[in-house]
This record gives C-alpha cells, structure tokens and sequence, in this order.
C-alpha cells in the first residue's frame, strides 16, 4: 500500500526497515527533527550510523515482523528490502499500512519545499555538503541531506537550519532521483557507471536528461561546464525546455561562477569566481574538489535570488560562505584523513570510479609533492570493472606504490568469473610498465597486506585506501597499529 508522507509529522509513527544504510539513517534525523515518532530495524552489523541513530533517539530492532505491529502509521524501506526478502515488509503489506521506499519519502518531502537535487556520477556528496556549510553561512533556513557523514555537521549526514529549504544529494542508480521534486537542479558529471542497469553512456545520459526535463516551469539547471556528459545533458534538456535556466560553473564556464587563477599554497587550493572579487581556498585536495565547491557556491547564489526578487548575494555572506568553505575539511570517506603517526599520513577516499580516482590522486600529488603517495585499491562490483577495465589499469599514473585486491562483490549481480581483481592487477602491470611506475602488488584480500605494507611504509608517505569495498579496514588497521607502536616507545622512555 504506497503512501505521502503527511505535512504535519508531529506525532506519526515512522517505522525504518534498513535504518542503519546511511540515506536511510540520514532521513530518520530529518524526520525526528519534524516530530516523527520513528523505529528502525536492521542487520546486527555495527557501522557508523548506530551512534547516529542512538543519539536522535531512533530505537533499532533485529528485523522481526512484530516490529510493525501496535500502530505504526507508516513503514519507509531502504530499496534493499522488497515484501518478498523482508518479514516486516511482508507483515506491513498483510496488515495494509502503508510503506513507501527512501528515494519516495524523500521525494514526499522534498514535494513541500523549496527544494534543490545535487546530482552526478561524481561529486554530488562533496558539492551537497559544501552548499550545506555555505547555506549556514547565509543563514538560509534550510535542511540539508548528504550521502555521507559530514564534520562540519557534527558527523551526521544532516543539518536542519529551517523547514522552508531543502538541499539533498539526489542518486541516478536506477533512476531513484526521480522521485525526487526539486526547484533546481545541480548536475556535477556524466559518464558510464552503473553498468548492471545502465549499459552505456546514452543509457545513464537519458536518465539525467529525465530529471532535468522534470524540473517545474522556469526550473534551474547548474550544470559543471568542464564536464562533456553534463553539458551533453544539459544541452539536450535545453532543447526539450526551452524555458529552464542554465548556469554553468568551472574553469571553461562564462559568467559569474566562471573560474580563475586556481594554485596551491600551503595545502590550501585556492581560486577565484568572476563574478565576485573575494578568494576561495579549500583545505580538502583536488581541483575536483575546488569544481565542486564552485558549484555549491551557485547554488546557493541561485536559491538566494529566487527567495529575495533577484537579490545578489552581499559581501558579508561572501565573506561568511568564503570562510565556511576554508573551515571545511570534507565528509567521511571523501578525502578523510584517519591521522598522522610515525611520520605517515593516513587518508580513506570512496573513489571508486576512474575518473574519480584519477582526479583524487592528482589532487593528492599536488597538495603533497614531497610526499610519497601509497595507494591500496579495491574494486567493486564486477560490471564496472570488465567495463572500465582499461580505464581502471590507466588511473593509477600518479601512484607511487599500488596494491590492489579482489573484486568486491555486490548482491546486485551475480559473480563473474572471468573478471577478478587479479585480471584488474594483470591490466595494471601491462598499462604502467612503460612508466615505470608505480610499483603494484597484489594480495587476494586487503588484510593480506597488512604484514607488507607494515614493512613498506616510512616516514613522509600519504598512504591512501580507496575504493567502495571493505579495504578502509586494512588502513585503520595500520593507523592504530602505527598509534599503538607509538605509544608504546614513549612509555618506554626512561
């Protein structure tokens, strides 16, 4: 039984089937801020969100079909679960109350406000958390949802400032963005990924193209104007709506969120806008990064004179959203960097596409040029690597020691035999050895490196785990090793 979700929350039980999946996470805080009565349910695995989720209040169940008995007004699922695969589902469709998936009730609620999509193969949960730092700046009145935990949101994925906005990372993965009702649109990237649903890049370009022409009478696109796929789709959803308006920001962009003179200092990226004389500098690496936050900064320009009859943004909320952006040091798994021990900088990054990878590991070479740069890599899901394999094996050039690891498998789709992690290593070695480098290695799983890479590391290195699989684990795990061993020889001091 498909449901809205009501306009006054206050009182209505929400029962959360998946809780702990961090979109899923990320709307129970903005729920319970509304004055929703919310439940979870989940796998007993511990992640991150538990501690989320025990600090807004939201008891979490073993998943058990009593969970939607007693008066629960309303059942939301992660896109995981179906009536088939999950008991309470099942329960709620017998006893008919109504459930609705994620991508639905966040798209309920975004249909009462004034709301914004941040979309994109790449970048979108950067961009959103960036425009959420500068939306408090501005002082708009506005929720903001982030697909990752955020510090400068207190390490949730939300920060709720007012109900009259909503700025929301929005996903094209089976078209869930289409649930989504925004005012504008900000579109970062365009490209093949998702290959289990989308089998080429006219496939994943329609989709955006979809969202964008959804967009009401005299919607916004801002669209990345360095980016081929998103101007492709804006131009195209151009063509069908004549009337949406379209602001480009990047370094090839005309107007005022074109940008200028972006260079290194210190381990700050710094830029200009040209509409506006101020600098913007970044703490966190990567001209990919500095891209991003043009966009949210056209974002939030854009929100504004729509709100205010045209209004320009003022030089204190300039200065207010320019100082955010330096005090800004990324989300979890974007950049995240664990510590510093023994001289070794230890960084976590989900890229996990090539053109990610690419462009992080630039940015890391840049910010840290004396820096050796160590990077442990595991793929995920076999479509996307037997697709992109030769893009995969090319990304790493900025790399000075590689270890990659098996594939990390999705229940998605069925394994693949013939395409495995050491098929990925095999295509490395053969793309670099002209280069020569990196130096690659490969173990089967990430902790099979532990030893090796304990051995390997020294003093001026920036080791980095990146990748959408599980091997984060083998870089915490040296970083506490590291801290441990650390410890223990200052204890040892006379």
């Amino acid at each position: 039984m498909s449901a809205t979700l009501p306009a006054c929350l206050a009182g209505f039980r929400i029962h959360l089937v998946g809780a702990k999946g961090t979109g899923v996470c990320a709307l129970a805080e903005l729920l319970v801020g509304a004055g929703a009565e919310v439940t979870g349910s989940d796998v007993d695995d511990t992640f991150y969100t538990d501690e989320v989720l025990a600090a807004i209040g939201v008891p979490v169940s073993p998943f058990s079909a009593d969970n939607v008995r007693g008066g629960v007004d309303l059942v939301i699922h992660s896109k995981a679960y179906t009536a088939a695969s999950n008991p309470e589902l099942a329960e709620a469709e017998a006893l008919g109350v109504p459930t609705m998936s994620y991508p639905e009730a966040l798209g309920s609620l975004s249909a009462s406000r004034d709301s914004s999509g941040i979309c994109g193969v790449h970048g979108k949960t950067t961009t959103t958390a960036l425009a959420g730092v500068m939306a408090r700046a501005a002082r708009l009145p506005t929720a903001v949802l982030v697909g990752s935990a955020v510090g400068a949101f207190g390490g949730r994925s939300t920060i709720t400032m007012g109900n009259e906005l909503l700025i929301a990372e929005t996903c094209e993965y089976r078209r869930s963005f289409m649930a989504f009702k925004p005012r504008r649109v900000v579109l970062t990237s365009v490209e093949p990924d998702h290959q289990d649903y989308y089998p080429d890049y006219e496939a994943i370009r329609a989709a955006f193209v979809e969202y964008l022409v959804a967009l009401p009478p005299a919607g916004t696109v801002i669209y990345c104007a360095d980016d081929p796929g998103a101007v492709d789709a804006w131009t195209r959803a151009e063509a069908a709506r004549p009337d949406l308006r379209g602001i480009p920001y990047g370094f090839s962009a005309p107007g005022d969120f074109g940008m200028e003179g972006y260079r290194v200092e210190r381990e700050r990226g710094i830029f200009k806008l040209r509409g506006f004389g101020l600098e913007w500098r970044l703490r966190v690496p990567g001209r990919h990064v500095a891209l991003d936050a043009a966009g949210a900064v056209a974002l939030i320009a854009a929100i504004v004179a729509d709100r205010d009859g045209a209004r320009r943004l003022s030089e204190d909320e300039l200065s207010a959203m320019a100082e955010a952006l330096e005090s800004f040091s990324g989300s979890r798994r974007r950049s995240e960097v664990l510590g510093e021990v023994g001289g070794i900088l230890f960084m976590d990054d989900y890229g996990h596409h090539p053109t990610a990878i690419r462009s992080t590991l630039a940015g890391l070479r840049e910010f840290y040029p004396e820096r050796r740069l160590v990077v442990d890599f595991m793929s995920h899901t076999c479509s996307r690597t037997r697709a992109l394999l030769d893009e995969f094996a090319s990304s790493f050039a900025d790399a000075d020691l590689l270890v990659l690891h098996r594939i990390y498998p999705s229940a998605r789709e069925a394994p693949d035999p013939e395409t495995t992690g050491r098929l990925l290593y095999e295509r490395t070695v053969s793309a670099t050895a002209l280069a020569g480098r990196p130096s690659r290695q490969y173990y089967e799983d990430p902790l099979d490196a532990l030893s090796f890479l304990s051995g390997e590391l020294r003093p001026g290195d920036l080791f980095v785990t990146m990748g959408a699989g599980d091997n984060w684990k083998l870089g915490r795990a040296l970083y506490e090793a590291g801290k441990a061993a650390a410890e223990a020889r200052v204890k040892g001091r006379p």
